[in-house]
């Protein structure tokens, strides 16, 4: 089950790399961050009220429980600066890689309260795999230095905010954790959004079409299924998942972008996925997955 929602969160989030981008193409980066900010924490706050969470029940945590909102503002800053400067399959690409060596180093040390995992040698060929498949992904896009510098941290960003976000919402619940992600996110924005010029930032026109405001919503549920997944298995497997499923859907939104079909991403998608498979398949052997 675990798999399948981390399928599922891997869709959501290359599409919602694209209805970032074109909302960023609109507003600018600092204002489409805080507009997408706004939108999830108007919805989670909405339906944690319907819930009746209790949001403030969380005396006594370490206050670093509470930065995965801050973290997650800058995958969206990078994300929003290196959209329309290379395919979303390239921001994909270079994403996993950060997520990949950062996911490595969680396994290995145990860090941020997660278990620790220990690579084993053989899993060297699944990994491989997995960087041959990134090679392919990344011959298809010009090598700029800015896009590629932040999608790279955008990928380490990602995996430290969802870490940290899992852990809180093990101390507290899932929706608890989700609210303070965009609620601490919502506040970091804000800053940017005022240093950045505040309302001078925002165009004269607001932008009719609906759905580039959905970059929140698509948000919210990022980040509550990865609080679902992510205490659940290894963190490197996670995010090899959440790349196959992205690589797939980014290239197939650059195609409908018109940017056109690349056997060449196609390629790339599957060695990666080859790589999945094989790094799946000797944790079970060994019983690393036993938990799941």
């Amino acid at each position: 089950m675990v798999y399948f929602l981390s399928i599922l969160t891997s869709i959501f989030i290359a599409v919602m790399i694209a209805i970032n981008g074109n909302l960023t193409a609109v507003y600018g980066v600092p204002a489409a961050t805080a507009i997408i900010h706004l939108v999830g924490l108007l919805l989670i706050t909405g339906t944690s009220v319907f819930r009746k969470e209790r949001l403030f029940s969380v005396r006594g945590l370490p206050i670093t429980l509470f930065s995965g909102g801050a973290i997650g503002v800058a995958t969206t800053l990078f994300n929003n600066m290196a959209y329309g400067m290379i395919s979303v399959s390239a921001i994909i690409a270079l994403s996993l890689l950060g997520q990949a060596v950062t996911s490595l180093l969680i396994d290995q040390y145990g860090w941020f309260g997660m278990p620790a995992r220990k690579f084993t040698t053989g899993k060297l060929i699944g990994l491989l795999f997995t960087i041959f498949g990134i090679v392919c992904l990344l011959l298809d896009s010009s090598f700029l230095f800015l896009p590629v510098l932040v999608s790279f941290l955008s990928g380490i960003s990602i995996v430290v905010s969802r870490t940290i976000n899992a852990a809180l919402g093990e101390k507290t619940s899932v929706m608890v954790s989700a609210w303070y992600n965009f609620a601490v996110g919502m506040v970091v924005a804000l800053v940017i959004l005022f240093l950045s010029g505040g309302r001078s930032a925002f165009p004269a026109a607001v932008d009719t079409r609906w759905w580039i405001y959905l970059g929140g919503t698509l948000g919210v549920a990022v980040v509550f299924l990865s609080n679902v997944t992510t205490p659940r298995m290894p963190a490197f497997h996670l995010t090899l998942i959440l790349f196959a499923g992205q690589v797939f859907t980014g290239i197939a939104l650059d195609a409908a972008m018109a940017q056109g079909f690349s056997m060449q991403s196609l390629l790339g998608g599957l060695l990666v996925t080859i790589g999945l498979s094989l790094n799946v398949w000797l944790d079970y052997r060994s019983g690393n997955l036993s938990e799941l």
